[in-house]
C-alpha cells in the first residue's frame, strides 16, 4: 500500500491509502487526466453551484420558476438529438445498483436491458466504495469481471448481458480523497474521468461505448458544462465527436422548465431524459422549503397520479419525442418480500399499475430496483411497446404551463407517516454512514434520493404552520423528538447496534432541528465517512 498522501503529480494529491488494484487503475496518465479536467472546469462548476445558491435566494424572496422568455427560440425551433446508437434502442427496462461487484454481475445477467452502475444516490462514497467499483467496471469492461463469495459460490456473466451506463455523482458533492492545489476535486470529475479513461476504447472495441446518466442538473448551463467536459474527454483520446452517450435525470424542479434547453446543449451527445421521481419530489419540497404553501402530505401519498407529477411525466415525454429522444419512466421502489406471496402480488399489483400507466402515455422504458420485478415490467412494455422504443408516438397538443408543474397534491400528515420517515431516515443514515448506500426498508429499496424526502418531510413540518396531523396536533420538534426515541428503541430491539442508529439519529435531529434547510443530507454526511 502507498503513502495515504502520496503525490501522483506536481498538482493531484491522494489522501486516501493507494491499494495495488487502485494503482493500477490510477496510471500517470489517467491522473494527469483528472487533473486537466479539473483545472479546465472546476472554475465553471463552482459558479455554478454559486448560481444554484442565487436562484434559491431568489424562490425563497417569491420568485417562481417558469419557462424561459430568453430560450424561447429553442424550445420553438424544430431540432433533434444525434442518432442514438445500437445498443441504446431498447431500453424498456432499466435496473439500477451500486457499482458492487456481485451487484453488477446479477444486474447485468438478470434479464433487464440496461444496468445503470451506479456512484450517487445508491452508493455511499467512501473510498474504498468508490475506487472498488471503478476496478469492478475496468473488470466488465475487459469481459473478466468474476465473483466467488465467502461461502463459495460463483458468478460470472451470461453469454447475453444488459447495457451498462454509468452515473457519476452529481455536481455538489467533492471527492474529498483527490485534491487539487488543496481544494476537492468534483466527485463527478473523478468518477466520468476514471470510467471514460480507463474503459472508452476498449468498450468501443466490443461494439459497445461510454454511456452516462447524469444526476441533479438545475439548468441548461449545467448541461452545457458536462457538453464541453464530453468534448474535451473525447479529443484527448482522439475519438470522434459524439462518441460518449448520456441520459439526464430530469430530478429537479427547475430543471422541469428547461427539458427543451438541456437536450440542445447536449444534443451531440443525449439519448434522452428520465423522470427521477423521487429527487423531484425531494427537490420540490427542498426549492420550497420556505414557502407555508408548499407542504406536502405523507410520502405515501405524493404519487405519479397527482396532477404536478403527471404533468412532468407527459411533459417530459412530449419534450423527449418531439426531438428524438427517449423518454425513461421512473423508479418503482418495492422489492419482494422472500416467502410472503400474498404481500408481494400486493407490491407486483401497484408495479404493474404504474409501469401501465408509463407505457400507455408514452414512455420508452422504466427503471425497477430489484431482479424480482424485471419479469413484471418486462411482461407490461413487451405488451404495451412491440418496437424498440416509442418515437414514432404521436406527440399531444395540450400545453404545460407553470401552474400544472407547480399544483400542490391533496392529502394528509399522518402519525404513521411521520413515525415512518424518523425510522426510514435514521435506518438508512446509518447505513449510509457504514457504507451501504442502498437499504431494503419496509419492503422497499431505499436510496439517498427517497430518504431526502422523508428527512426534508419532516423538517418542512416541523418547521410550518400546516404541518398538523390529520388529527389536529402540529407536528413539533418535541413531538419529533419523543417519537424519534420509540423509533431508536424499536429499530435496537429488531436490529441490536450493529450500525451506528444513534449516530444517524443525532445527525438526522440536526438536519430537521436547523433553521435553515440543509441542501443535501450527503453534504454532512460525508464529513463523517472515511
Amino acid at each position: 500500500m502507498a503513502d495515504a498522501a502520496r503525490v501522483m503529480n506536481d498538482k493531484l494529491q491522494f489522501t486516501a491509502p493507494l491499494k495495488k488494484e487502485y494503482e493500477a487503475i490510477l496510471t500517470p496518465p489517467l491522473v494527469a487526466f483528472i487533473a486537466d479536467l479539473a483545472h479546465h472546469f472546476s472554475g465553471r462548476r463552482e459558479t455554478l453551484l454559486k448560481k444554484r445558491v442565487e436562484r434559491q435566494r431568489r424562490i425563497d424572496a417569491g420568485e417562481m420558476p417558469d419557462f424561459l422568455p430568453e430560450t424561447k427560440g429553442i424550445r420553438e425551433a424544430e431540432w433533434k438529438v444525434a442518432p442514438i446508437p445500437e445498443p441504446l434502442l431498447d431500453r424498456r427496462v432499466e435496473i439500477t445498483g451500486p457499482a458492487e461487484r456481485k451487484m453488477i454481475i446479477n444486474a447485468l445477467n438478470c434479464g433487464a436491458k440496461v444496468f445503470m452502475a451506479d456512484f450517487e444516490d445508491s452508493l455511499s462514497p467512501t473510498w474504498e466504495s468508490v475506487m472498488d467499483g471503478q476496478v469492478n467496471l475496468r473488470d466488465y469492461a475487459n469481459g473478466t469481471i468474476s465473483y466467488t463469495s465467502p461461502e463459495g459460490k460463483a458468478y460470472k456473466l451470461n453469454d447475453t448481458i444488459a447495457t451498462l451506463i454509468v452515473r457519476p455523482r452529481g455536481w455538489h458533492l467533492d471527492e474529498k480523497h483527490i485534491q487539487i492545489n488543496g481544494k476537492p476535486v468534483a466527485g463527478a470529475l473523478v468518477d466520468f474521468g476514471i470510467y471514460f479513461f480507463t474503459n472508452a476504447k476498449t468498450l468501443l472495441a466490443r461494439d459497445l461505448g461510454p454511456y452516462f446518466y447524469l444526476p441533479k442538473l438545475e439548468s441548461a448551463e449545467e448541461a452545457q458544462l458536462w457538453a464541453d467536459i464530453f468534448a474535451f474527454a473525447e479529443k484527448t483520446l482522439h475519438l470522434p465527436k459524439g462518441t460518449i452517450k448520456a441520459t439526464v435525470l430530469i430530478e429537479t424542479i427547475v430543471a422541469a422548465f428547461e427539458m427543451d434547453e438541456i437536450l440542445y446543449a447536449l444534443k451531440d451527445y443525449c439519448v434522452g431524459l428520465n423522470c427521477g421521481r423521487w429527487d423531484y419530489i425531494f427537490s420540490f419540497i427542498k426549492k420550497f422549503s420556505k414557502r407555508e404553501d408548499f407542504v406536502l402530505p405523507d410520502r405515501a401519498q405524493v404519487t405519479m397520479t397527482t396532477h404536478f407529477l403527471r404533468s412532468y411525466s407527459l411533459l417530459l415525454i412530449k419534450t423527449c419525442h418531439r426531438r428524438g429522444a427517449f423518454a425513461m419512466g421512473g423508479m418503482s421502489a418495492y422489492i419482494p418480500v422472500k416467502g410472503d406471496e400474498a404481500t408481494n402480488e400486493k407490491a407486483f399489483a401497484m408495479v404493474r399499475a404504474d409501469k401501465e400507466r408509463e407505457a400507455g402515455d408514452g414512455h420508452d422504458g422504466t427503471w425497477v430496483a430489484h431482479p424480482g420485478l424485471v419479469p413484471v415490467a418486462m411482461e407490461v412494455f413487451n405488451r404495451k411497446m412491440p418496437g424498440k422504443n416509442q418515437l414514432d408516438r404521436p406527440l399531444g397538443d395540450a400545453p404545460f404551463t407553470a401552474k400544472d408543474l407547480l399544483a400542490i397534491p391533496p392529502g394528509t400528515i399522518t402519525e404513521a407517516g411521520v413515525r415512518n420517515n424518523i425510522s426510514v431516515s435514521v435506518q438508512y443514515l446509518a447505513n449510509w454512514l457504514s457504507g451501504n448506500g442502498c437499504v431494503p426498508i419496509f419492503n422497499l429499496m431505499e436510496d439517498a434520493a427517497t430518504a431526502e424526502i422523508a428527512r426534508s418531510q419532516l423538517w418542512q413540518w416541523i418547521h410550518h404552520a400546516k404541518g398538523v396531523l390529520a388529527d389536529g396536533r402540529k407536528v413539533t420538534l418535541e413531538l419529533y423528538e419523543t417519537w424519534l426515541a420509540e423509533e431508536l428503541t424499536k429499530i435496537h430491539a429488531q436490529f441490536g447496534k450493529a450500525l451506528p442508529y444513534d449516530r444517524a439519529a443525532a445527525l438526522l435531529t440536526t438536519l430537521v432541528a436547523t433553521t435553515d434547510f440543509t441542501e443535501f443530507l450527503t453534504l454532512p454526511g460525508y464529513r463523517q465517512l472515511n
